[in-house]
């Protein structure tokens, strides 16, 4: 059963609607992320993945948190099919687990961000707040298991490409990336360097145009084949 309240945009904080086949799980994410400083408010709720769409259309949420894992329809297919539309929401999957097959097919299907369940909560915000800015998210845990996957069979060859392509940036570009690679926010890297969180986004842009990628798991990714000494993090 889809449950929706109308949106505006204009007055409201950051739409975001649930989609988990666990009624005390959605009670529960209500509850951590409509704090009054959260900048959240959850438009709408549904059951099932193969609700998923009649919730987007009658919701309009700008962000939706879908289980990975659900009867029917699961999250993965019902991302694609969120994904087909016009304007589609940001998407966020969530998980009760660290070492899962499927999170790299739900970032082949396009995934904006990969939560798990039990991330606190203040950063659970943040990085919603982040997906819905138009930047890709994981949850550390997850990135590493992304980046495990995608360099099991490292060879010299991939190494050395890689590393060819990160001499091409400059040293705070370069510094940037390894961040990336441990899976910090811009909000955390801008901390860790003194910088501002504006200037670390243009930097992030200027990564992904120098390294011809499109997100930042591909950064970190590219970070991890280069097996950089430790001097040079």
């Amino acid at each position: 059963m889809v449950n929706q309240e109308p949106v505006d945009r204009v007055a409201d904080p950051l739409a975001v609607a649930v989609v988990d086949d666990d009624p005390l799980v959605r009670s529960g994410l209500r509850l951590l992320l409509e704090g009054p400083h959260s900048g959240i408010r959850i438009v709408g709720e549904a059951a099932d993945g193969d609700e998923a769409l009649d919730l987007v259309t009658e919701c309009d949420p700008q962000v939706v948190l879908m289980d990975i894992r659900m009867r029917r329809i699961d999250g993965i297919e019902a991302a694609r099919r969120l994904l087909a539309i016009a304007d589609p929401p940001r998407i966020v999957m969530l998980t009760t687990f660290d070492a899962d097959e499927m999170v790299l097919r739900a970032l082949a299907v396009g995934a904006h961000g990969f939560l798990l369940k039990d991330t606190p909560p203040d950063r659970m915000i943040e990085m919603i707040h982040s997906v819905a800015a138009g930047e890709y998210t994981l949850s550390p845990t997850v990135l590493g298991q992304v980046i495990a996957a995608a360099t099991s069979e490292l060879a010299d060859p991939r190494r050395d490409e890689a590393r060819k392509a990160l001499a091409g940036l400059n040293s705070r570009e370069h510094e940037i990336a390894v961040r990336l690679a441990d899976g910090l926010s811009n909000a955390e890297i801008a901390a860790h360097m003194y910088l501002s969180v504006a200037t670390v986004k243009a930097c992030v842009t200027r990564i992904l145009s120098r390294l011809g990628l499109t997100n930042r798991v591909q950064v970190a990714i590219l970070v991890h084949d280069a097996e950089l000494p430790k001097g040079h993090e």
